[in-house]
């Protein structure tokens, strides 16, 4: 029997874990498999709280179905028909910009009418057309980016809020390719965004005639997804079906080789030995687990940085709010000068996230732009997320709810050169047969990237385990 350790009981490392067991039963391999956790909980930064009949999600409320992973794991573990799709209220989403909140236009004549993007701004977002793309293969940020295609004006209200609000990161940093790798391949294969757009709607337009789709040039697109009781479910769901062996309070603290596999040290005085090792943690986590293993792992980890979060849930008795709340919610430009990177009207996004009558908002603070924000005291962090729900939303009156959660350590940011990094480490990871990483430091910060990544991470022990 083939001993295998999973460090991590977040999406990451329970559903490799669960893939993983299915993977050797279907392959008849037999496997013990542990999954070791830190905290004395499951699910990582998905936790969903239910407080006063609110319903406070700590990390990420869902997940888009545009793409299939997410849904093929509930499929696996029997929760599918639990599934809650977001409200036609998520379609609509706004910008804080000049003081009002400016629908994002999601066509041509929407697009015309905005008031978001000047009409000088509007222009220069044409001219992207003829302008040539970038053909080396260099990295570059998001920002370069933005202003070479589309413009400042588009990078600072479309463009920066929508980094902060996928990663909490700042565009200045973030790498292209490794962020919206679609947009990076748009470029190279049809020479620009809007030409790719006009090209692809002419593809899918003949595609639907035979049944077929094809990808979009405007972003992931699906609905958000989630479960009534909030999206611990999932985690709660997969921990359930994994009918291998989970160790809270169990953090490793180091991992030394050995001729046949490798020792995990607990901080509890405990050894687990394995042959085989998926790291499913944070990477600064992994950084310390493998300091002693390696001379150049540690420092490539320690350079994937994290952005601090902190999220503040209020709630309110509806008729206390005089905005309609029709829609996903909005993000906030920096330029505008507020705490808050913007704020999700829960309740309207989902069924059942407040009691009747009242309604749930949750805003987020911090990031990669305004690090110190963590160290706010609650007073402070309420003070200042009332003051620009004031300012985007009118609101007036005081929460009658108020949860705060913090995140030292929230999102990673993938800055320039995170490629050559992830190349690095898998290059050295080479030495190590039978050491496997996983997780949202690598490949994407979302529930469906750490579900795709755990699929690929499967794979790869189970070419392994074939050698």
């Amino acid at each position: 029997m083939t001993r295998v350790a999973v460090l991590g009981a977040g999406i990451s490392g329970l559903s490799t874990a669960y893939l993983l067991q299915q993977a050797a039963a279907e392959a008849e391999i037999d496997l013990e498999i542990t999954v070791l956790e830190k905290k004395s909980r499951t699910g990582g930064k998905i936790h969903s709280i239910k407080d006063e009949g609110f319903l406070c999600e700590w990390g990420p409320n869902g997940f888009l179905d545009s793409k299939p992973w997410t849904l093929e794991l509930c499929d696996r573990i029997g929760a599918r028909d639990k599934l809650l799709r977001s409200n036609d209220n998520a379609r609509k989403r706004f910008i804080y910009s000049d003081g009002i909140l400016n629908q994002l236009p999601e066509n041509g004549p929407m697009f015309l009418k905005s008031k978001l993007i000047s009409w000088p701004g509007k222009l220069r977002l044409a001219c992207e057309m003829v302008i040539p793309p970038k053909r080396d293969d260099e990295d570059e940020t998001l920002a370069d980016f933005g202003r070479r295609r589309l413009g400042r004006e588009a990078l600072n209200k479309l463009i920066a809020p929508m980094v902060s609000g996928i990663f909490a990161g700042d565009p200045e940093t973030m790498s292209l390719k490794s962020c919206f790798p679609r947009i990076h391949q748009l470029e190279q294969e049809y020479g620009g965004l809007l030409k790719a757009m006009i090209k692809l709607a002419k593809e899918k337009k003949e595609q639907r005639k035979q049944g077929k789709e094809v990808a979009s040039a405007a972003g992931p697109g699906g609905v958000l997804t989630s479960f009534s009781g909030g999206i611990q479910e999932l985690t709660d769901s997969v921990a359930a079906a994994f009918t291998g062996k989970v160790e809270c309070d169990a953090a490793v603290t180091r991992i030394d080789r050995k001729q046949d596999g490798y020792d995990l040290k607990l901080e509890n005085g405990k050894t687990v030995e394995a042959e085989i090792v998926v790291g499913a943690v944070p990477a600064h986590a992994l950084s310390q687990m493998v300091d002693s293993l390696d001379d150049e792992i540690p420092d490539l980890l320690r350079d994937i940085p994290y952005a601090p979060m902190n999220v503040i849930c209020f709630g309110y008795e509806r008729e206390k709010i005089s905005h309609d709340l029709n829609g996903f919610g909005y993000l906030i430009p920096r330029r505008e000068g507020c705490s808050t990177l913007g704020t999700l009207w829960d309740s309207s996004i989902f069924p059942h996230r407040a009691p009747e009558g009242k309604v749930l908002l949750r805003s987020m603070m911090g990031g990669a732009t305004n690090p110190t924000a963590i160290n706010l005291s609650d007073r402070a962090v309420q003070q200042r997320t009332q003051a620009d729900l004031k300012a985007s939303m009118g609101i007036t009156a005081d929460p009658d709810f108020v949860r705060i959660f913090r995140h030292p350590r929230a999102i990673p940011q993938y800055t320039v050169g995170h490629s050559r990094r992830l190349a690095a480490i898998n290059d050295r990871l080479q030495h190590y047969p039978g050491l496997f990483l996983t997780g949202n430091a690598f490949y994407g910060v979302g529930l469906n990237d750490c579900v795709n990544a755990s699929n690929q991470v499967v794979e790869r022990v189970m070419k392994f385990l074939a050698r």
